[in-house]
């Protein structure tokens, strides 16, 4: 199997201005990775400023432009976007990855839970792709890539975070019809389960690896998804080799099943 770390760039990406929020750690980190291989000017995003600082120093000098930021603050994503913008004398592209999910289940959930799940996954990539709107028709257009989850259409706990998920979907492929005319493209990616160093499935595996073998059965050749894997479908979305994909779900999933171990 081809190991998806090593795969050359080859997307024609080379000077392409891309924003891509959460970018700090995890899928987002190999979101700036990858787009950085393929020469992109990169700028991110996260809370916390010591792993962005980390992350800038792994790469070339100057490759990466970052700030500390909650996304879900609505104007501060607003001033962060025309930053970036302007530091890179424009925009051709966003990445809304930042996402996640608070609380439990529908017994324990709270009002809160609900509403700062929509707010990190809906809300912030509607009000990035709103900022980036004008940047990217001035370019005479460009592409938006959302990172949803297979949790947006395979049921599995907890729900506030499948709703907010398969509404990031519905987002897609409404915005692909809004902003199609000026020459945008919007696109999901829903990635499966990932197999993160330090995340929920990489602990499984070495503290309960009986759980993680029944796991890994939700996929039909036994392994989890890569990072890797998923970055190049949105290096793919954001090049011109994607011209004529707009409004689609790519699941990158490797024919998962459940989403979680507890799926239904």
């Amino acid at each position: 199997m081809n190991d998806p770390h090593s795969t050359p760039a080859h997307f024609g990406l080379t000077g392409q201005r891309i924003i891509v929020t959460g970018g700090s750690r995890g899928l987002g980190e190999q979101i700036v990775r990858r787009l950085v291989a393929e020469g992109c000017q990169v700028a991110t995003c996260a809370r916390g400023q010591e792993r962005l600082d980390q992350l800038a120093a792994q790469l070339p000098e100057h490759a990466l432009f970052t700030r500390t930021l909650d996304v879900t603050a609505a104007p501060l994503l607003h001033e962060f976007v025309a930053e970036v913008a302007g530091h890179f004398g424009g925009l051709d592209g966003v990445v809304a990855c930042a996402g996640g999910a608070r609380g439990g289940m529908l017994d324990s959930a709270t009002p809160q839970d609900w509403t700062t799940t929509w707010e990190l996954n809906v809300g912030h990539t509607a009000q990035l792709i709103a900022a980036a709107a004008p940047h990217l028709r001035a370019a005479g257009g460009g592409s938006a890539v959302i990172v949803s989850s297979v949790s947006g259409w395979k049921p599995g706990p907890q729900a506030q975070y499948g709703a907010a998920k398969a509404a990031q979907i519905h987002l897609a492929t409404s915005l692909a019809r809004e902003l199609g005319a000026d020459g945008i493209r919007v696109n999901a990616v829903s990635p499966g389960s990932m197999l993160i160093p330090g995340k929920r499935w990489d602990r499984m595996r070495t503290e309960e690896p009986e759980e993680f073998a029944a796991f890994t059965r939700e996929f039909p050749a036994g392994q989890l998804v890569d990072p890797a894997e998923v970055a190049a479908v949105v290096a793919f979305l954001l090049s011109g080799a994607a011209s004529g994909i707009s409004g689609a779900n790519i699941p990158v999933d490797r024919a998962q099943n459940a989403p979680t171990p507890d799926g239904y």
